[in-house]
């Protein structure tokens, strides 16, 4: 069966859909003696005959309908399998894994997301739960994410980082705070207080930049707990248990009992894009493309 070509089943489907050589010769746009010349080279190589002709018609033999399923189903499949390379190849089709940094969680993911789903509907996007850098870092190192959201700084060569804006950080106090009815909050008037901030030892971006503020500030802040989680962070303030610094799109977290006010001064935190500097793949930078555009 080596000798059998793709060509060979469009010439016999054809055949076998006109049921006339002439006209199949027509819609196939070549001579009629080449293709009786294939479709009779096509029976030798099978070792059977699929097709009776007569003066008038041709007819299929059972053998003949019976392939004449198969034909077609193969050369569908292989119509749909070049469709499917080329759409991948346009960055049209394809898997992206997003991790995300629980800041951006809350108001950039949930746009870009739809975003996508929108302009880029056959790309398959999955989601993972909250992360900090160093998790999103080794996670796209492994392979188990195709881009990271997060703070920099990042020191992992292997990947490709991307500032695409920088944070406004803001205060996030329990209702009914001393603060809680000002505007805007000067750093140093929180040094009494008991602060609630991210996990520290390496793990968190935010942890290394609110003390590194405050101390900028000429004090240490009083820390009562790490959380490793923004979520849990927002939620510990509103249960009265101290004071936290966040990046201004944690105000999109609409928690009971807390109030954000805005920060003196011009202190930010980056967020950017992290992929793996390897990675090529046509629908990953069609995504950054639309990320870009959200920005």
């Amino acid at each position: 069966m080596n000798s059998v070509e793709l060509r060979h089943l469009r010439y016999f489907v054809a055949v076998a859909e006109e049921r006339h050589f002439g006209r199949a010769a027509a819609r196939l746009h070549m001579a009629q003696p080449p293709l009786s010349q294939q479709i009779r080279q096509l029976e030798s190589e099978l070792g059977l005959q699929l097709l009776r002709r007569t003066t008038r018609r041709v007819e299929l033999t059972p053998a003949g309908e019976s392939y004449l399923v198969r034909a077609r189903q193969i050369i569908a499949a292989v119509s749909s399998a070049a469709g499917e390379a080329q759409r991948v190849a346009a960055g049209l089709q394809g898997r992206l894994v997003i991790g995300c940094v629980g800041s951006a969680t809350y108001s950039l993911l949930p746009q870009l997301v739809r975003t996508l789903r929108e302009e880029l509907p056959d790309v398959e996007v999955a989601v993972q739960g909250e992360m900090l850098a160093p998790d999103q870092a080794q996670a796209l190192a492994d392979g188990r994410i195709d881009l990271g959201l997060l703070r920099p700084p990042v020191e992992d060569e292997s990947l490709r980082v991307e500032v695409l804006r920088a944070d406004p950080l803001i205060v996030a106090v329990p209702d009914g705070h001393r603060l809680a009815d000002r505007r805007r909050v000067r750093l140093k008037e929180l040094a009494d207080e008991d602060f609630v901030i991210h996990a520290g030892g390496g793990r968190s971006v935010m942890h290394d930049t609110v003390l590194a503020r405050c101390r900028e500030a000429g004090f240490e802040p009083r820390v009562r707990h790490e959380v490793a989680e923004t979520s849990t962070l927002v939620t510990f303030v509103a249960a009265g248990l101290g004071i936290a610094i966040v990046p201004a799109p944690v105000a999109e977290l609409l928690v009971p009992g807390v109030a954000y006010r805005a920060l003196s001064g011009s202190a930010t935190v980056e967020l950017a894009a992290a992929t793996r500097a390897t990675d090529e793949a046509p629908h990953l930078e069609r995504a950054l493309s639309v990320l870009k555009g959200l920005i």
